[in-house]
């Protein structure tokens, strides 16, 4: 079982997409437990959560006390104290299944300007979910909840379906179809309809290595190919350089 506690200004920020998906299969099977805590309520009064930098500047600070009363309430020796930051290392596939090992996270949600810096006296490890700006740290927050909820057990109708996923091989997924066979004019490829498995599971390897080979070749460099998926990309150069 995984509990995560989430440090926010805003909890009703969470109250209705932690009721859907795995996120929500989760939590009704009891392998996730999430707790909702306000930061207002450990301030000294519901204003006193922010204040102005110290040596001047636009925007306000998140004060450390509340953060702090906030994770002596929850911390246990268990506990993965994770700050939401632009400046932490990006969350990716192999450290979502990383956390998704851990027993218990607490995710401190930034707000304004940001933090006081010496609350990073008292996280494990900064997180970002990408190279631009939010509102705060709770869009961040339920990303790297959805993520981790789908590797817990059961959350997905189909554990199966985790592992075909992409970036779980190393590369994307191959292109999917389903009815009806023929959509304006759009048909689905005749060997997915052909019964044939061994061909069927040829074409898929082929066609995620083909948009990973035009969407993301860098990702490539470090997947896991096997002599097959080498052949294959000769021929996928060949063909599309032939385009």
């Amino acid at each position: 079982m995984m509990r995560i506690d989430i440090l926010t200004l805003f909890p009703e920020f969470f109250e209705f997409p932690l009721q859907i998906g795995p996120m929500a299969k989760a939590r009704e099977l009891g392998v996730l437990k999430v707790y909702l805590h306000d930061l207002r309520k450990f301030a000294d009064s519901p204003k006193e959560v922010d204040d102005y930098p110290f040596g001047g500047g636009a925007g306000m600070v998140l004060k450390p006390e509340p953060i702090k009363r906030a994770l002596d309430a929850v911390r246990t020796p268990e506990s993965h104290v994770i700050l939401l930051s632009a400046q932490g290392d990006t969350l990716n596939h192999r450290l979502v299944k990383e956390l998704a090992q851990r027993p218990h996270l607490i995710l401190i949600c930034g707000r304004y300007k940001g933090v006081d810096e010496r609350v990073l006296h008292w996280v494990d490890q900064e997180i970002s979910i990408g190279d631009y700006v939010l509102s705060g740290g709770e869009p961040a927050a339920l990303v790297l909840i959805d993520a981790v909820a789908r590797w817990l057990p059961g959350a997905l109708g189909d554990q199966d379906s985790a592992l075909t996923d992409s970036f779980e091989t190393g590369i994307l997924d191959a292109p999917l179809y389903t009815r009806p066979r023929v959509f304006e004019g759009l048909e689905v490829p005749e060997v997915l309809l052909s019964g044939d498995h061994e061909k069927i599971r040829r074409w898929r390897r082929k066609e995620a290595l083909r948009k990973t080979w035009k969407k993301r070749p860098d990702l490539l460099k470090t997947a896991r190919l096997s002599p097959e998926d080498y052949k294959l990309l000769k021929e996928i150069e060949q063909e599309e350089s032939g385009r």
